[in-house]
């Protein structure tokens, strides 16, 4: 599942809104907008703070190359 995908789920789940998850978050508005849109470039210790509310991170893992083969 995508990030985006996974955070839109889980704020619809508690019935929040976009400004409630940014508030509860402590970031803007803006942002929780362009991580639900899939913006690619987002500062990763943000998205983490986001993510931490749902009990969940982002990691470094192994890259799995098959998908190019």
């Amino acid at each position: 599942m995508e990030i985006a995908e996974f955070v839109k789920t889980q704020r619809k789940k508690l019935h929040w809104t976009q400004k409630d998850l940014a508030f509860y978050g402590g970031v803007g508005l803006r942002f929780i907008r362009e991580l639900e849109q899939g913006k690619t470039s987002l500062r990763m210790d943000k998205v983490n703070q986001i993510l931490g509310l749902f009990s969940a991170e982002l990691t470094a893992g192994p890259i799995d190359r098959s998908i190019y083969a």
